[in-house]
């Protein structure tokens, strides 16, 4: 079972990336996924989630209206399109995975998280 994001770069203020998260290994259409992020010095802080079917999705405050989430259940793959990137979006992102018996919900809370992902840096530069 592994989750791997990918995807991260050097991009400047203003740029776009997308990143991926793959799944090998369980079925992903089965959970829905976080992501998270980690910037030097400080706690992790959830980021988005979205649930299995797209039908549910959640941004943080400081990204809403810049991020967006979606998911190739045929791929077993989810996305993370970041564009209007800023200084403050640097740091280390993550994808994780929890198993919420099929509703169509997600949450924000990573001790509920079932799988984590290894992850991948983003720096924006100014």
């Amino acid at each position: 079972v592994q989750l791997q994001a990918s995807g991260g770069g050097l991009v400047q203020s203003g740029g776009s990336l997308r990143l991926s998260c793959a799944a090998s290994g369980f079925e992903l259409h089965l959970f829905a996924i976080g992501w998270f992020r980690q910037a030097p010095g400080k706690e992790r802080e959830w980021v988005s989630c979205i649930d299995i079917s797209e039908r549910t999705t959640y941004y943080a405050d400081s990204v809403k209206g810049r991020f967006s989430v979606s998911r190739e259940n045929g791929n077993n793959t989810i996305f993370l399109q970041m564009n209007s990137l800023k200084p403050e979006d640097t740091a280390v992102y993550y994808c994780a995975a929890e198993d919420l018996g099929g509703s169509y919900y997600c949450s924000h809370d990573p001790d509920g998280m079932d799988y984590w992902g290894k992850g991948t840096l983003v720096t924006v530069s100014s």
